[in-house]
């Protein structure tokens, strides 16, 4: 495998290196090209106005609370990768040359790697917090506070920054023929445009593959399954309470979980499929032409998704909508309105000294 080769997280950019395409696939190729750009402009315009309102309201606007801590950490790191957008959409609509550097080449995606991180890790803390907050509401009460909740995001975030840095580090600038005056932005495993000798290759081949198996591993199986275990507690937990006849809690649990699923695990699919395309053939060309694009765009509409899952589900949110848009994000984001899980279940109020 080349340094060279097409990898799912540089925007399948290098598919330059694949046997030639014929017209069909080089049609088709085209027609991905352009639904991407379309769906990340989409992204960009959405994630930046949604998440700039969440940042305001939950930064400037509201009461520092727990729920707010988690809202505003996830919205900035969906706004800025959705920021870096238009980069992208420019690398497509000119033909995969990159004409912005090195550094915003590295930057960029490093960025969106951290925003996967960061969300991922957030909404999982989401979900135990609220967890916690069934499970243990004295304890809740006692110890689950904003200065709490600010380190539990700052660790996050550094943990993001040290699963990213790797991107920052492999990222590099390449620059094609003097006739055709391009440069490409793409993942040199090998930190090297020198001759490549076996092991080399290996060395290559070693490092992709540890990356997309930590951000598989790291970034969504492990995450899910805390997110999933989670909310399937609250469910045992609440069922036969009176919650159980307000479906606004349970909706959210669900939208959580089929949003996280459906935005992030086709692209990890397609991230496995890719490492094998050094024995490409036509069939897998052509479901790497059309599902790496598909599987792209999802996980970068998640970023624009996040700011409304846990907003525009439920009856309460449409009624408050009629009034203000800040009402309805306040009540969305309020600490009474994430609390109101654990009010129902008197006899599950005892201290948690265990956690």
């Amino acid at each position: 495998m080349s340094a060279n080769t097409t990898t799912l997280e540089s925007l399948y950019e290098d598919y330059e290196d694949y046997p030639a395409f014929d017209d069909k696939t080089q049609s088709l190729r085209n027609s991905m090209h352009m639904l991407s750009m379309v769906i990340y402009s989409t992204a960009f315009l959405l994630g930046v106005a949604g998440n700039s309102l969440v940042i305001f309201i939950t930064g400037f606007h509201m009461k520092r609370t727990v729920n707010t801590v988690w809202f505003l950490n996830l919205a900035i790191a969906d706004f800025v990768f959705t920021f870096f957008l238009p980069l992208s959409v420019a690398y497509l609509a000119l033909g995969f040359h990159w004409p912005f550097g090195k550094l915003l080449c590295k930057l960029s995606s490093m960025v969106a790697f951290l925003n996967m991180f960061a969300s991922v890790f957030l909404l999982t803390i989401i979900s135990m917090d609220r967890c916690v907050a069934v499970m243990c509401p004295v304890w809740a009460q006692n110890y689950r506070t904003p200065r709490l909740a600010s380190l539990v995001a700052l660790g996050i975030w550094m943990a993001a920054l040290a699963l990213s840095s790797p991107y920052f580090v492999f990222r590099d600038i390449r620059h094609s023929s003097v006739e055709e005056n391009t440069t490409y932005c793409y993942n040199n495993f090998a930190l090297s445009d020198s001759f490549q000798s076996e092991e080399v290759v290996k060395l290559e081949e070693y490092r992709h593959q540890a990356l997309v198996l930590t951000r598989f591993v790291a970034g969504f199986l492990v995450p899910f399954a805390i997110i999933l275990f989670c909310y399937g507690i609250i469910m045992v937990r609440l069922k036969g309470t009176r919650l159980t006849r307000s479906n606004r809690p349970f909706k959210i649990m669900v939208a959580v979980v089929l949003a996280f699923f459906i935005c992030w695990f086709p692209y990890h699919v397609f991230s496995f499929l890719e490492m094998s395309a050094a024995m490409i053939t036509p069939g897998l060309q052509t479901i790497l032409v059309v599902g790496i694009p598909l599987a792209s765009s999802l996980a970068y509409l998640n970023s624009c998704l996040n700011p409304f899952l846990y907003v525009f589900v439920g009856q309460d949110f449409r009624e408050k909508l009629q009034t203000s848009v800040l009402a309805a994000f306040e009540s969305a984001f309020s600490e009474s309105s994430g609390q109101t899980l654990t009010k129902s279940k008197s006899s599950v109020e005892v201290e948690c000294h265990t956690l």
